[in-house]
C-alpha cells in the first residue's frame, strides 16, 4: 500500500499546470483600462502565463524564470537602439509569456529593438496607451491563476477518489476506461503491448461521428499490431509498473480538463497497472477484448458492418481480403482438472495452431449447449487469402486441424484421462463480416454434431461437409422442431429410458447406426457393436414402436432429421 500511496500522492502533489493565456489576460478589465494594443508577436497570444511580474532596470533578466507576464514602463532601460538591443535580447531569452509596456513616462512608443525582438521570438508585445496600476493587473492575474490551480487540485482529488473507489470495488477494466472517457469527455482507448485494442469508450458520444468506431479506432485498424505517430491534440500515457509495460492509454482530442487530460490518464493508467498486477493469470486483457467483440457480434450491437470490421481489425483480427471462419472448440469428457486449466490448454493450442499466418479471437461461450461437455470456446479465425484452409490430400482435414492436434498433445498434462477429447466445429469459410457472423452463428447454434473426422484427440466437424446436420441442429431449439422430434422418436426414447426385461436401452444407438448405413445393415450392426441377429431384432422393435417401415425412404429421411435435431444423445462413438 505504500507504493500506491506514494505514486498517487506524487501525482496529486505535482505542480499544477493550470495557466491563463495571453489572449485571456488581454480581456481582463484591469488590462483593458490601459487601452492595450498588440504591437508585435501577435502569433504568440496563445502562450501560457504562469505568473505576473513587474520589472525595471537593465538587469531584469536575472529576475525572470520564464513564462511570466512582464509588466514594465521601461524605466532604467537605455534609449539608444545599440545599447537597448542587448538588454532586450537578454530579457527575451528568458522566454516570458508576454511583455506589457506602459507608454508615456519612459517611451512614447515601443522601441524598435523591442518590437523586432518580440517578433523574432514570437513573444507578444502589448503597449498600454494609458497610465495603468500594475498592482491591479498582477493581483487579478495571480487570483485567477491560483483559483485555476485550486480547481485543478480539486479536480485531481475527485479523479483520485473515483479511481480509488473503482479499485476497491474491483471494477472491470472496461468500466475503468469508460469512466476515464466520461471524465475527460473524449474517446479513450486501452491497447496492449502488441498495440491491439483491449477496450475503448467514446466519452458519451457513441452516437456521434466523433465517437463512432471507424473514427476512434481508425489508427489502430490502419496499423494493426504496430505503433503509430501520435496525431496532434492526442494524449498518451503508458500502463506500467515494476519496470514492465503492459500497454498504453490514449485519449483522442476533446475539451480541456481542470486537472489536465494527461494527469487524468496517468491516474487511470496507474489504477489499471494495479489491476494488472493483481491478475495472476495475466490474460484478463486479452480475454476482455475478445469477449466484448463476441458480445457485439452475437448481439448485433453495431451500426454498420464497417464498424464491426474496424473493431475486429483494431483488436488484431484482420477482415479485409482474408478468409474467415467461425468456430467452436469444446472439451468433451472428464478433463481431470479445473475447467480454467482446460480452457487455458484449449486456447493455447488453438492460438499456436492458427499461427503464424492466421489470427484468432477466442472467447468463452456464455450459453453452453451441452451440460455434459466442459469448456466451450467461440473462435473467429482469419487466414490469409486465397487459401484459408490448406487441405490434406490424404484426409481432407484442414491442415491447421492437424497442427491443433499436435499442439494439444504438447500442452496437455500427462494425467489427462484417455477419454477426454476436443471437438472442433468449423463453420463455412467466409469473406466479409456478415458472412463471418453467419459462419459463427451456425456452428454455435448447431452445438455437437454426431459425426466427424478424428485427428488424435481432436474430433473435427465441418459445416460445409455436413450442411443438413448444421441446418437441423441450428433449428433444434425451436418448439416446433422439439415437437417434431417427440412425434418421430418419442416411443423409442421412452423405451430406452425404461428398465426391465426386454429393455436394453440401446434403441436410439441402434437407430443412429442404421440411419448412417441404411443400405448396409451388416455394417450398421458392426457400428452398433451388436451381432446381426440381435441388431435385426432391435430394428424390428423400433418399427413396432414407431409403426413405420425402416426400408421406406420418407421414413428414413424423417428419422434422420429427427435424430439430427436430437443431437449428441444418439452418438454411437
Amino acid at each position: 500500500m505504500n507504493t500506491v500511496h506514494d505514486v498517487f500522492g506524487g501525482l496529486m502533489s505535482a505542480p499544477s499546470t493550470a495557466t491563463l493565456s495571453v489572449s485571456e489576460i488581454l480581456e481582463l478589465p484591469e488590462v483593458r483600462a490601459g487601452d492595450p494594443t498588440v504591437v508585435a508577436g501577435e502569433g504568440g497570444l496563445g502562450r501560457s502565463v504562469r505568473w505576473a511580474h513587474v520589472v525595471a532596470g537593465s538587469d531584469a533578466a536575472a529576475l525572470i524564470d520564464g513564462g511570466e507576464l512582464i509588466l514594465t514602463t521601461g524605466t532604467g532601460w537605455p534609449h539608444g537602439d545599440d545599447e537597448l538591443r542587448p538588454v532586450i535580447d537578454d530579457l527575451l531569452r528568458t522566454a516570458p509569456a508576454a511583455v506589457v509596456l506602459e507608454l508615456g513616462s519612459t517611451f512614447a512608443a515601443a522601441p524598435a529593438p523591442l518590437i523586432a525582438g518580440c517578433d523574432a521570438y514570437g513573444i507578444p508585445l502589448i503597449a498600454l496607451r494609458r497610465v495603468t496600476r500594475f498592482v491591479q493587473i498582477t493581483q487579478r492575474v495571480h487570483q485567477l491563476i491560483l483559483a485555476s490551480q485550486t480547481e485543478a487540485l480539486q479536480a485531481r482529488a475527485e479523479v483520485h477518489a473515483m479511481l480509488t473507489e473503482l479499485g476497491l470495488n474491483r471494477s472491470p477494466v472496461d468500466y475503468v476506461v469508460e469512466r476515464l472517457s466520461t471524465t475527460i469527455g473524449a474517446p479513450v482507448v486501452l491497447e496492449d503491448a502488441a498495440h491491439h485494442v483491449v477496450t475503448w469508450a467514446a466519452g458519451g458520444g457513441s452516437d456521434r461521428e466523433t465517437g463512432a468506431p471507424e473514427t476512434v479506432l481508425a489508427a489502430w485498424a490502419e496499423h494493426p499490431g504496430r505503433d503509430f505517430a501520435l496525431p496532434p491534440h492526442w494524449d498518451r500515457v503508458p500502463v506500467e509498473a515494476r519496470g514492465e509495460r503492459w500497454g498504453r492509454l490514449t485519449a483522442l482530442p476533446g475539451p480541456p480538463h481542470p486537472a489536465g487530460r494527461s494527469t487524468v490518464l496517468e491516474l487511470g493508467a496507474f489504477a489499471l497497472a494495479l489491476a494488472r498486477l493483481s491478475d495472476a493469470d495475466g490474460d484478463v486483457w486479452m480475454r476482455l477484448s475478445a469477449q466484448q467483440l463476441f458480445d457485439t457480434v452475437l448481439s448485433g450491437r453495431y451500426r454498420r458492418e464497417s464498424d464491426l470490421a474496424m473493431q475486429l481489425a483494431a483488436a488484431g483480427l484482420p477482415v479485409e481480403g482474408r478468409e474467415l471462419i467461425g468456430a467452436t472448440l469444446t472439451g468433451s469428457g472428464t478433463f481431470g482438472a479445473h475447467s480454467s486449466l482446460e480452457r487455458a490448454h484449449l486456447e493455447t493450442a488453438l492460438r499456436r495452431a492458427v499461427a503464424p499466418g492466421g489470427r484468432v479471437l477466442v472467447g468463452a461461450d456464455r450459453e453452453r449447449v451441452s451440460s455434459r461437455d466442459g469448456t466451450r470456446l467461440l473462435a473467429l479465425i482469419s487466414f490469409p487469402a486465397p487459401s484459408a484452409q490448406p487441405r490434406s490430400l490424404e484426409s481432407g482435414v484442414p491442415a491447421f486441424t492437424r497442427r491443433l492436434s499436435r499442439e494439444l498433445d504438447g500442452v496437455l498434462p500427462a494425467t489427462t484421462p484417455a477419454g477426454w477429447e476436443a471437438r472442433l466445429s468449423l463453420g463455412v469459410p467466409a469473406r466479409g463480416t456478415r458472412a463471418l457472423i453467419t459462419s459463427l452463428e451456425r456452428v454455435r447454434a448447431a452445438g455437437a454434431v454426431s459425426s466427424g473426422e478424428r485427428v488424435g484427440r481432436v474430433l473435427v466437424q465441418q459445416a460445409e461437409r455436413q450442411p443438413l446436420a448444421y441446418l437441423v441442429r441450428g433449428l433444434a431449439a425451436k418448439p416446433e422442431v422439439q415437437e417434431f422430434v417427440d412425434d418421430a422418436l418419442g416411443p423409442v426414447i421412452a423405451h430406452d429410458r425404461t428398465s426391465g426385461v426386454g429393455h436394453s436401452g440401446d434403441l436410439m444407438r441402434v437407430l443412429a447406426a442404421y440411419l448412417a448405413h441404411p443400405t448396409n445393415r451388416s455394417l450398421a450392426a458392426q457400428q452398433a457393436r451388436l451381432s446381426r441377429s440381435v441388431f435385426y431384432q432391435r430394428l424390428d422393435l423400433i418399427e413396432e414402436l414407431l409403426g413405420v417401415d425402416l426400408a421406406d425412404g420418407a421414413t428414413i429421411a424423417t428419422l434422420t432429421v429427427a435424430q439430427l435435431a436430437l443431437g449428441d444423445a444418439t452418438e454411437t462413438g
